[in-house]
């Protein structure tokens, strides 16, 4: 799955919440089709930066270039290429659908809100061969083999495991070939060999050329790493992280 990524640096970046600073000052140089690890522990603000970085909440401080899209000014120009993944109350897996109608309806929505006019016009024989291309891609870029599922496409999502549950949020994401891809809590309630085969996953994707960005507790050494690490970690308990969201401006 072959895209051009985007270039990403910061300078002095920081957000600050009703609670107090999320997170603040990051500086951050990274290429195109580069693998950036966000470390820290849960509750340093990992989450707010990867969303940041999207252009799905506002920075109160400091800036950043996604893209070439300045923020925090631009943030809908950074969300149109940008997609995130595995972030809870943003992209949320409901566990009563099957896989299946994730892919259908992600599709659906690609259609109707990310491809062009012209795109929505092509006769349908054309358009639904689009669709299973899009499919067919994403999930084999994100690793996940329908037929190896208890029930192929039909399987819930409940049914699951951890690794297979993130390899779908991540083909769901690309699903609409994003420049820029950001998965949240990568490495949560893996064991180490699962973690390896995410980040091998990752690694994948940054190599064909999409610019990753990944939250985890510990980052790997070939990544450009960017710490939330806090000289005192305070508790983020899920109201914050509403308020949060709220505050900000989260889209």
């Amino acid at each position: 799955m072959a895209v051009d990524g985007v270039a990403v640096t910061a300078e002095g970046l920081g957000l600050k919440g009703p609670r107090g600073w999320a997170f603040r000052g990051v500086d951050l140089v990274a290429e195109p089709g580069a693998l950036i690890a966000v470390e820290g522990p849960s509750g340093s603000g990992r989450t707010s930066l990867l969303l940041a970085l999207t252009g799905r909440m506002r920075a109160t401080e400091g800036t950043a270039t996604v893209g070439g899209a300045r923020l925090p000014k631009q943030l809908a120009a950074v969300r149109r290429f940008s997609a995130p993944a595995n972030v809870a109350g943003v992209t949320d897996l409901d566990p009563a659908l099957t896989v299946g109608e994730h892919l259908r309806e992600r599709t659906l929505l690609q259609r109707r809100f990310g491809d062009s006019v012209r795109a929505l016009l092509r006769p349908r024989a054309e358009r639904t061969a689009e669709a299973r291309l899009r499919i067919d891609t994403a999930l084999a870029a994100a690793g996940l083999d329908l037929q190896a599922l208890p029930k192929g496409a039909r399987t819930a999502v409940r049914d699951l495991e951890r690794l297979e549950a993130l390899r779908l949020s991540i083909a769901l994401a690309l699903i609409g070939r994003p420049r820029l891809l950001a998965v949240d809590d990568l490495d949560l309630k893996l064991s180490d060999a699962e973690r390896t085969e995410a980040w091998a996953l990752l690694r994948s994707l940054a190599g064909a050329g999409t610019t990753v960005v990944a939250v985890c507790s510990e980052a790997p050494e070939d990544a450009v790493t960017v710490s939330t690490r806090p000289e005192a970690v305070r508790d983020e308990t899920s109201e914050e992280m509403t308020d949060a969201l709220t505050e900000t401006g989260h889209a």
